[in-house]
């Protein structure tokens, strides 16, 4: 089911940011912004901002951030839709819920498995950083010696790739995951000779996250020079 395009934009039109906020924590004006204690983490001085003019929020304890849809979403620990609901029904809008089409339907399901396999790239890339001889050698000296501390590299998921063609590869495919989507996700890539593998090799890596948080892309700076291509 899905929610039409002309009542999303009406529920949008409708929000007021440091209203739905309010709802769930106690907002301080500064200036023209507002500031309160993170509802993300337990913390003591106030490092949870809105900017009504912009219409967004950002939490610096916890690095979330996006507009009040997402912070209802996060808050609430809900989906997008959910949150379109919860806020349709704050401001009084009625909500009729379409069918989606079989096009839709393989649409969201190909982001999904994207998001899905985007996600264990990151986790694994985190893994090897942290659990590999290579990691923990080249990685992590390379993040300490730039003054990295450890809750930091943790906080923002930095990992690192192992000097190999497949590691990724082999990881992935071991745990369901099809070529197909690695190589849509732009995770491998497939020669003339039609040879598959890693895009990232001996890399420290710096996962991109969209407003929602979810893993849409990855950074990598090469440590060591690149083989030639196999």
């Amino acid at each position: 089911m899905v929610i039409s395009d002309a009542i999303i934009q009406e529920i949008k039109n409708r929000i007021d940011i440091v209203e739905v906020i309010s709802d769930f924590v106690t907002l301080k004006k500064v200036g023209s912004n507002y500031r309160a204690l993170s509802p993300f983490t337990n913390e003591k001085t106030p490092s949870f901002y809105v900017s009504p003019s912009k219409e967004i929020f950002k939490c610096f304890s916890s690095g979330k951030g996006g507009d009040a849809i997402t912070f209802v979403m996060e808050v609430e620990g809900i989906n997008y839709i959910e949150a379109l609901k919860y806020l349709a029904g704050k401001y009084g809008i009625e909500v009729e819920e379409e069918e989606m089409t079989d096009e839709q339907i393989q649409a969201q399901n190909k982001r999904d498995s994207l998001f899905i396999v985007l996600n264990f790239a990151a986790e694994y890339f985190k893994e090897t950083l942290f659990n590999s001889d290579q990691g923990k050698s080249i990685g992590l000296s390379y993040f300490k010696e730039r003054g990295f501390t450890e809750s930091t590299i943790q906080k923002f998921g930095l990992g690192y790739t192992l000097d190999e063609w497949d590691g990724l590869l082999k990881a992935a495919t071991g745990k369901g995951h099809t070529e197909e989507m690695l190589l849509h996700a732009g995770l491998i890539l497939k020669n003339e000779n039609g040879k598959i593998y890693d895009r990232f090799r001996s890399r420290v890596v710096f996962p991109i996250h969209n407003i929602v948080g979810k893993v849409i892309a990855f950074g990598a700076r090469t440590l060591r020079k690149d083989k030639k291509e196999p």
